[in-house]
């Protein structure tokens, strides 16, 4: 029989780089029983398929002595333990990590002591400089022995070729050639880069997460008669809970009393807050401004809104995009291919032309600390990170990197027309009164349609209230099956029915067909309300575009992306919502003919996204390159699309498709810095000018500007 497996998913603590991740990758795969490995460096985690005669402890060891923390994902502590609490090297927590001053990680008290050894030395070489050299080893030695460590770690692990080892080599060559100052210099500017890494990992690592900390950590629930307080964490879905003003909501769910604005900015970024009341969805971290309110939990805290971007996101950063995957082959050349040339650099000269062997070793050594792959390998991927999560910040989701990148390439979008280019139901579009007025009209048709969910009775009840149009009570209402409903308002009979049922009770004049034919041709469905034998009213209702679907097509277009709408819809209707959108439509499609379309558009060349529900649009979703799902936040339909939009809004495709072409011009900027800075140094380090110091300032300021230049993405406004 086959050994069963596990699944085993830890936090890994001071893993800021690809080049860790790599390390830790490798190590862990080498272990016997361990089938597939995940590591991400912008979560810190590692997920691991392991049989279950490996456990979970063993995996833990096995990165602590890399000199990484490991601890199962679960206990959230980010400390160590069952075996992880090997603390041998500057890597053992996060600099930076959320909730921790970056002066107390193990990694900055290793940095401090090795810069107080410095500064020691150097000051008993003013005092005695005929012996400084044992001072300045000594202080070499503070922060060369965890690095050295790792190195030898990493290499037993699987990983001969890592940074540590290029650092290792370059300074024990220095103190050799009798450089021992610079070497302790370097290892010390080697440190503060690691642990300036670390800073912004930690950071990156915190803007989603942070997230997480909108959701309040307590909730006040209806509990027997009363209110009692308890952890936002233990909700159940069907509990009740109290929102007062100015608090945040714990939870997502459905108000059932009460009304408020609500702050919806933290979650969605708009700025204005929306009038919520009975019946209406809230989501959990957004704040009830000016109201009480009463709110039935539909969700768990480990699936609620919050939640579930955050849990998308961290699986969506351990995709990795094709220029990412390109960088990580390229290191694994790249790095051995650095120690070939600095050798050869170091003994060619020497041996072919007589030149002075020191010389030439010292600027072997400094193309070996030049050659650091660090600010190459983090070029992308935290680029990546950034703009997944300045996306999710603003409710767009995108399944990896590969998506992320694949945006920019969009030159065409295909929408789905209801509820994603419009709102989904119908609206009272136009209220025509006859002998009557317009409020008369609503408030009849609303009394023969209390009580009733049907979607256009729906609308006209919703218009009604807006109106404050009064209900009367309906007398003897029913429906009429296939025409519509009838009824006794205030002794008068009322009929409300489509207009080829209405035409059978009563004449209708040519004025009243005539204006039924146009509203028809606006793609509007038309009720005739009938008082007795007369025409009291027409009312005309169509599922209306979402506020912002004309600026949303219009910036696509900007983009220079061909919009097109495709449509089960009649055509008529589909025509007219079309006209007032500016926008292609096909209609009376089904699934397969939507799927059909983006096939033909796709031989045309285009890059097509296809824009819809993610339900009965799964079909066109998967065909196309990038499937969107138009979600409502609680409801996100993920499984067959590529990205989602939460908040139902438009303009957000166009969003994504700036947001992946900052993101792209971001990583080329990147790799520029990483590429040319190296060039630079390695001409000037061999022509002379430039040495050891300046070699890592090179490595740790490129490591630095790339991190810090991805970061900016964290900013990103929408363009």
């Amino acid at each position: 029989m086959a050994n069963s497996s596990t699944q085993t998913r830890y936090r890994v603590s001071g893993m800021d780089c690809a080049s860790c991740a790599s390390k830790i990758d490798t190590a862990v795969r080498r272990m016997d029983g361990v089938e597939d490995v995940s590591v991400s460096v912008t979560n810190g985690s590692l997920t691991v398929t392991h049989a279950d005669s490996l456990g979970s402890d063993a995996i833990a060891r096995q990165v602590s002595r890399l000199g990484y923390g490991a601890t199962p994902w679960d206990r959230g502590d980010g400390k160590a333990g069952n075996g992880t609490d090997d603390r041998s090297s500057s890597h053992d927590d996060d600099a930076g990590a959320a909730g921790q001053a970056w002066w107390r990680s193990g990694r900055a008290r290793l940095t401090i002591a090795s810069a107080a050894a410095l500064v020691v030395a150097y000051g008993i070489g003013l005092v005695y400089p005929a012996a400084e050299h044992w001072p300045f080893l000594a202080a070499l030695l503070v922060g060369l022995v965890p690095i050295a460590r790792r190195a030898l770690s990493a290499a037993l692990a699987g990983t001969p070729f890592s940074i540590e080892t290029l650092m290792t080599i370059a300074a024990v060559g220095a103190v050799l050639i009798g450089a021992t100052e610079e070497a302790a210099m370097v290892v010390l500017l080697f440190l503060v880069g690691e642990l300036l890494e670390g800073v912004a990992a930690g950071r990156a690592r915190a803007s989603i997460q942070g997230l997480a900390d909108l959701v309040p950590k307590t909730a006040l629930v209806e509990r027997n008669g009363g209110t009692a307080e308890v952890p936002a964490a233990t909700l159940a879905v069907g509990d009740v809970i109290v929102v007062r003003p100015g608090d945040r909501i714990p939870a997502d769910g459905e108000i059932v009393e009460g009304s408020s604005d609500i702050d919806e900015s933290p979650v969605t970024g708009e700025s204005t807050p929306k009038r919520k009341g009975e019946k209406d969805v809230v989501f959990a971290g957004t704040i009830s401004t000016d109201g009480v309110l009463k709110i039935r939990v539909t969700a768990t805290a480990e699936d609620n809104t919050i939640a579930r971007v955050v849990r998308l996101v961290e699986e969506a950063q351990e995709s990795k995009a094709p220029t990412e995957r390109f960088i990580d082959r390229f290191s694994r050349y790249y790095t051995p291919g650095v120690l070939v040339v600095g050798a050869l650099v170091a003994i060619l000269p020497p041996l072919l032309f007589g030149e002075a062997w020191d010389e030439w070793v010292y600027k072997g050594l400094a193309i070996l600390l030049i050659g650091c792959p660090c600010a190459l390998v983090i070029s992308t991927p935290a680029a990546v990170a950034a703009g997944l999560s300045a996306g999710a910040r603003r409710g767009m989701l995108m399944k990896g990197g590969a998506v992320l990148e694949s945006f920019g390439r969009i030159t065409a979008v295909a929408f789905d027309k209801t509820g994603t280019l419009t709102e989904g139901k119908p609206v009272v579009t136009d209220v025509v009164a006859y002998g009557k007025t317009e409020r008369e009209v609503l408030s009849m048709a609303a009394a023969l349609e209390q009580g009733s969910s049907h979607p256009l009775a729906v609308a006209i009840l919703e218009r009604a209230k807006a109106e404050k149009a009064p209900i009367p009570p309906a007398f003897g209402a029913k429906a009429v099956s296939g025409k519509g409903v009838e009824g006794n308002v205030g002794g008068v009979a009322l009929f409300l029915a489509s207009a080829k049922a209405a035409a059978e009770r009563a004449s209708l004049t040519p004025e009243q067909v005539s204006r039924i034919g146009d509203l028809n041709g606006q793609g509007k469905t038309v009720s005739v309300l009938l008082a007795g034998e007369a025409v009291a009213g027409l009312i005309a209702m169509r599922d209306e575009p979402r506020d912002d679907a004309k600026a949303g097509l219009a910036s696509l277009k900007e983009l220079g992306i061909r919009t097109v709408m495709l449509t089960g819809d009649n055509r008529k209707t589909a025509e007219a919502i079309a006209a007032g959108l500016g926008v292609e439509a096909l209609a009376e499609l089904l699934p397969q003919d939507k799927q059909r379309t983006v096939g033909e558009l796709q031989k045309e060349g285009l890059k097509v996204a296809k824009v819809g529900d993610g339900i009965n649009d799964a079909p066109a979703l998967a065909a196309a390159d990038i499937g969107i799902a138009m979600g409502g936040g609680t409801d996100v339909a993920l499984e067959t699309a590529d990205a989602a939009i939460l908040h139902g809004r438009v303009e957000d495709v166009s969003r994504m498709v700036w947001l992946s072409r900052a993101v792209m011009a971001n990583i080329k900027q990147n790799i520029a810095v990483a590429l040319g800075l190296k060039a630079v140094f390695l001409v000037t380090t061999v022509i002379g000018v430039t040495g050891l110091w300046p070699a890592i300032l090179a490595d740790t300021g490129a490591t630095v500007l790339v991190t810090a230049n991805a970061m900016r993405l964290l900013g990103w406004n929408g363009r």
